[in-house]
């Protein structure tokens, strides 16, 4: 089962060389073992595009959280997916993710 994770950092900001080192041995390991599918930092406006009433409508502007990256996680039950996020916010540190199970076809392990 997948999980979409969004992080949102205590403290905004570039993290320093040797932390983003350690995340990004943190994302090789767990690409390599599967628990990890994509990861990526967002960045600038969000724009949203609306449908209704046979029309769309696309408007751009800041974004309305914080959230600075994001996870696709390989997990048996939520709870799995819950204890490899908390192993990311030690690494990472103060902040928060938000998790939520994603609907679609079996992944190929």
């Amino acid at each position: 089962m997948r999980f979409l994770s969004f992080y949102t950092p205590a403290s905004p900001g570039m993290p320093s060389e040797d932390h983003r080192a350690r995340m990004n041995k943190l994302a090789e390991d767990s690409f390599a073992n599967g628990s990890l599918v994509a990861t990526g930092a967002m960045m600038g406006d969000v724009t949203t595009v609306r449908f209704a009433d046979g029309n769309f409508s696309v408007a751009t502007a800041a974004p309305t959280s914080a959230a600075a990256g994001f996870a696709i996680t390989e997990a048996d039950s939520m709870e799995q997916a819950t204890e490899f996020t908390k192993g990311f916010l030690e690494m990472a540190g103060a902040g928060e993710c938000a998790v939520r199970a994603l609907i679609g076809p079996p992944a190929k392990r």
